[in-house]
């Protein structure tokens, strides 16, 4: 029987070169399976397929670090294990027809931030376009208001980036009204406008709803809010609970807007009974120019028929006083 020993340096090293050399090969086999470029559809998977790979490996030499070999023959079995891992992470799909680039924008009733021109919507619709969504929810949309220089905001933007808006009036306000925004890249099967609950002398909120059928056949229901902005948190816990209730069914629903709630309030402790986030870190969207404060979100039901594939808060600091917030989702079967 061939003696015991302990692993060193070498061994490790031969571990990493195998386990990086057949990993490179297998994502590069993964990614000549779609016409995509890479830009557009790997770029997150290879950086998440890379942090799990980093993982396993830390992992595993850990493992080794405090194991014996037989003349190398438990390092091999290492490497297959190892192998195996990247391969499962290279070998997942993504079906495109049910992929959705989600955005969560407040747009500030159309007013910029530190420029001199202080209402561009070209500078809004570039921002938005160069996205490339599917779907954009947007808050503190002004519908002929005087401070908004009498402009349809939403059908404004939809002209500019050539998607389909909708608008969602919340109150009345300063000679027009003033609400929730909807752009999309499909046409509308359902739409429908939810009045939230405020108490006496709050803003009055809302939930703009629509429903889309996807390029896959499936229909999905999207909805833009925009909850109470005050310190005191009672409207928005009614609110968020109003949410839940109206929302309760388990068709693929994706919610997105400027909830004005920390991650650790009790808004979000409630709205996560029903929703998942799709932000693993709580990267702060507020304000624009020195973000402190995460309180735009996306969020997604239900958790097992959505998988996340990219998540960003766009460094813009002129547009609005917010930054705006962008998932790419993809709706898995059922």
């Amino acid at each position: 029987m061939a003696p015991l020993r302990t692993v060193n340096l070498g061994d490790i090293t031969l571990v990493l070169g195998a386990v990086m050399r057949y990993g490179k090969l297998l994502f590069l086999g993964a990614l000549t399976q779609t016409n995509k470029p890479l830009s557009d559809k790997f770029k997150f998977k290879w950086f998440k397929g890379f942090k799990s790979l980093t993982l396993v490996v830390v992992l595993i030499i850990k493992s080794i670090k405090k194991m014996k070999v037989r003349n190398g023959i438990n390092l091999c079995f290492v490497i297959a294990f190892l192998v195996f891992q990247i391969n499962v992470v290279a070998q997942v799909k993504v079906d495109s027809s049910r992929v959705v680039r989600v955005l969560t924008y407040n747009i500030y009733h159309g007013e910029t931030v530190d420029t001199d021109k202080k209402f561009d919507l070209d500078l809004l619709a570039k921002i938005i376009g160069d996205t490339r969504p599917d779907l954009v929810a947007m808050q503190e949309v002004d519908f002929k208001t005087k401070r908004a220089r009498n402009f349809d905001l939403v059908t404004e933007l939809g002209q500019r980036t050539k998607l389909v808006p909708l608008f969602g009036k919340a109150m009345a306000f300063d000679g027009g009204e003033y609400g929730e925004g909807i752009l999309s890249r499909y046409t509308f099967l359902t739409t429908q406008n939810h009045a939230l609950n405020a108490r006496e002398g709050k803003e009055p909120r809302a939930a703009l709803e629509v429903k889309i059928v996807l390029k896959s056949g499936d229909t999905i229901r999207f909805v833009a809010t925009h909850l109470d902005h005050t310190k005191d948190e009672t409207d928005r816990i009614m609110q968020a609970n109003e949410l839940n209730a109206i929302f309760s069914d388990n068709m693929p629903t994706i919610m997105a807007g400027d909830l004005n709630a920390l991650p650790e309030s009790e808004t979000i402790k409630i709205l996560s009974k029903k929703w998942t986030s799709s932000f693993l870190d709580n990267a702060p969207t507020f304000p624009a120019i020195d973000p402190k404060k995460k309180i735009d979100y996306i969020l997604y039901k239900p958790e097992g028929r959505w998988r996340v594939l990219e998540t960003h808060v766009i460094d813009e600091k002129k547009a609005s006083d917010h930054r705006p917030v962008l998932s790419v989702l993809e709706l898995l079967k059922p």
